[in-house]
């Protein structure tokens, strides 16, 4: 049985394992996304809320995405590290930031996502679709 993945946020106080596999994994260039990384993009993947296990108190922000669908970001409320976000496009799904790995390598992109809202200083890899 392959030992769950796990991860959390920079001071630990939220933990979270994951039992299933990684689903998609992306770069997004949504204005969301550089708002909530403070960066040109987040980077995150895919799992079904059934086969994650949260610990720890995350706090909660609504925002609507760039796709019209309301989106909810979580943070942890003592150090503020984003760790995930949820939308009421897909309801079962929960996109992981991955920098939140406790093993960030095994973060593998397959595309970006809203590549036309994309920051001119914000490079990504050209061979992703």
């Amino acid at each position: 049985m392959r030992k769950p993945i796990a991860g959390g946020c920079a001071c630990g106080a939220v933990r979270y394992e994951i039992s299933g596999s990684l689903g998609f994994s992306f770069h997004c260039q949504c204005r969301k996304c550089q708002r909530a990384t403070g960066t040109g993009h987040s980077s995150a993947f895919v799992v079904d809320f059934a086969d994650t296990g949260f610990s720890g108190e995350m706090r909660y922000y609504e925002q609507p995405s760039d796709s019209g669908f309301l989106t909810r970001g979580a943070f942890c409320p003592v150090c503020g590290s984003p760790v995930l976000a949820m939308t009421d496009q897909f309801p079962d799904r929960r996109y992981i930031h991955a920098s939140t790995l406790d093993d960030p390598s095994l973060f593998r992109p397959e595309r970006v996502v809203f590549r036309s809202e994309g920051q001119p200083w914000d490079h990504m890899d050209p061979a992703l679709p």
